[in-house]
């Protein structure tokens, strides 16, 4: 099998892996403008890790990371997942994180890797993907009703559901 047809996941990490919303448009301002100590204490988004360590083993280790941020919070997200002992706890290998600065840009990542399934929050990143990954997943509360072409997840068990439910497909 090549690259192009293994299954590979790209996931978000604000407000997916940690600070997920419980109502649409909030954000964890702690994590983002708190001081260091408080937002190394944010806990990841619930079920993360658990759903998280089924999914990375589901796609053969073939999962990264994908964000959006400037230096500081690059900094702090490294930090964060180093401190939460996030690749030893969902398998995610710890070369498989990319930044970038602009949320369109996570395309080129998801190119790049050739992403098949992408998790995240933001309906501009799946407009910007709409094409280039098949699998699309909203993460997260919403203001409104998802597209019919990217699978709504308000949660990290919805998003178990849809992925494993999509390879069965």
């Amino acid at each position: 099998m090549n690259t192009e047809e293994q299954p590979r996941l790209g996931v978000d990490f604000g407000r997916v892996i940690q600070g997920a919303a419980l109502e649409p448009g909030a954000a964890d301002t702690v994590f983002l403008s708190g001081g260091f100590d408080e937002a190394m204490r944010t806990p990841p988004s619930p079920n993360a890790f658990e759903v998280l360590t089924r999914l990375v083993d589901h796609f053969e280790g073939r999962a990264w990371v994908i964000s959006k941020c400037g230096p500081r919070v690059q900094e702090r997200t490294l930090r964060w997942l180093d401190h939460h002992d996030f690749y030893d706890r969902t398998g995610v290998p710890r070369d498989n994180v990319r930044f970038c600065r602009k949320r369109v840009e996570k395309a080129t990542h998801c190119a790049e890797l050739s992403i098949t399934h992408m998790i995240d929050d933001r309906i501009e990143v799946h407009r910007a993907l709409r094409g280039l990954v098949a699998h699309l997943y909203l993460f997260g509360a919403q203001s409104g009703p998802a597209p019919e072409w990217v699978h709504p997840t308000p949660t990290w068990p919805d998003v178990e559901d849809a992925v494993i439910g999509g390879f069965a497909a």
